[in-house]
């Protein structure tokens, strides 16, 4: 029975399973999630998960392929928020792999929203269904942004990387230019559009909006950052409504998602759809099935008529991109 390796490299977690490889379909077999910041690099991650994983599991190794937040030159990559440096050489020399590939996270993300089944996606807006088999964008904001497209050949679509999420924040309206100008202060000339769509992203806006709101913050509310993951405790007092400022962050950051989904759309010609994945969308999908996220993709001038006939949908499925780097795996044995 050949296996193949997958993983999900990212600058939170890192997930790693192994994969049977059949005709048709692959089936899991063991699985392991890491804490990425605690190891100095994936080598060490891979070899603690090969320790734990089952011997008859290991032995018919045939390929890896690598999800890795970070561009990929070469054969090699460096995590862009993780100081890791890997190479596709070097680690299929250490494990005895024949074949080690590295993709960026978010196309082997977008190959595994291909398998997903109809109950493992949220449907934001139903688009034109005849259009399916065009080009697809793919976006997800999690520790970083990532934002990638499906091309279709017209027999199958094929997963392109970008660096996109690094491409400058377009800000709409007032309040937005002065995030920006807020932001600048901070990292610059340059703010890329993931200083907003990310998990420290939502803080950085909370900040911004409880300084400009004029309303000291609350003593209870206070304690409760300090305490915890300070962007998770803005989305789910924003969501419960206990705090008027953490509110306006939500509906802040899901009309930012969707305006720079719908950017995404247009830069891909997306006739077959959107599909939204990471770890954030799943969290604050309230807020994105707000008016909010829906005016904001559409809010495009001349093109909304065309947003308008795009699918968006929200993937729930967190595996979704350690399944596509061994659908990829698979096709390398």
């Amino acid at each position: 029975m050949k296996t193949v390796l997958a993983c999900d490299v990212g600058g939170t977690k890192t997930v790693v399973a192994l994969y049977a490889e059949g005709d048709r379909s692959l089936a899991p077999l063991w699985e392991a999630e890491f804490e990425s910041a605690a190891h100095d690099g994936l080598d060490a991650v891979i070899a603690a998960f090969l320790e734990r994983a089952p011997a008859e599991f290991r032995a018919q190794l045939g390929a890896a392929c690598l999800g890795v937040a970070g561009p990929v030159l070469d054969g090699r990559a460096t995590l862009t928020n993780l100081n890791w440096e890997l190479d596709a050489a070097d680690l299929a020399r250490r494990f005895g792999i024949p074949h080690v590939v590295l993709l960026n996270d978010l196309e082997a993300c977008a190959y595994g929203m291909l398998e997903l089944s109809p109950d493992q996606l949220v449907c934001l807006q139903e688009g034109r269904s005849s259009q399916r088999k065009g080009n697809v964008a793919v976006i997800a904001a999690g520790t970083g942004l990532g934002e990638a497209l499906l091309v279709w050949d017209g027999r199958d679509h094929r997963a392109i990387a970008t660096e996109a999420g690094h491409a400058g924040f377009a800000p709409r309206g007032k309040e937005e230019v002065g995030l920006l100008r807020y932001l600048q202060s901070e990292f610059g000339a340059h703010v890329s559009c993931e200083r907003v769509l990310s998990g420290a992203g939502i803080f950085r806006l909370y900040r911004y909006l409880r300084q400009t709101s004029g309303d000291p913050e609350p003593a209870w509310l206070s304690e409760r950052l300090t305490s915890g993951d300070s962007s998770a405790v803005v989305a789910e007092v924003g969501l419960a409504g206990e705090d008027e400022v953490c509110v306006q962050t939500v509906a802040r950051f899901a009309a930012v998602y969707g305006s720079e989904a719908g950017n995404h759309a247009l830069r891909c010609l997306a006739l077959g759809g959107v599909l939204i994945g990471g770890g954030i969308a799943p969290k604050l999908l309230p807020a994105l099935r707000s008016p909010a996220f829906l005016e904001a993709f559409l809010d495009k001038g001349r093109f909304s008529e065309l947003l308008a006939g795009m699918s968006i949908h929200v993937a729930l499925d967190p595996r979704a991109p350690v399944f596509g780097a061994a659908v990829r795996a698979r096709a390398l044995v």
